[in-house]
């Protein structure tokens, strides 16, 4: 999954009005950031989880643990990526996300 250099890893102060506006009502607007949040966050965990299959074996030694840099290196990228709600939101606000209103 790409995700955006623009995107905060902290926790960001909005605009009511700017989150309400594509929608008109602000709690719309937030199903759908919270919908495309846990899309993200299945690809993120699915993308991960296919990364660390690799590094499976079935023999844990203690020795194997320590030394598997690698593995230590991916998870520590996903660790600091941003969070999926912040991902979705700045998708919502730069208009990236579609959404069909139910009739």
């Amino acid at each position: 999954m790409e995700i955006k250099r623009n995107v905060p890893n902290n926790t960001v102060t909005r605009k009511l009005t700017d989150i309400d506006g594509p929608t008109g009502n602000v709690y719309e607007s937030v199903t759908i950031i919270a919908k495309r949040a846990n899309q993200i966050s299945t690809e993120l965990k699915q993308e991960l989880n296919r990364k660390l299959a690799d590094f499976s074996t079935t023999t844990d030694s203690l020795e194997e643990t320590f030394e598997n840099r690698e593995q230590i290196e991916i998870s520590k990228y996903y660790e600091r990526i941003p969070k999926p709600v912040l991902i979705a939101t700045e998708e919502f606000l730069d208009g990236e996300v579609v959404f069909k209103e139910k009739e």
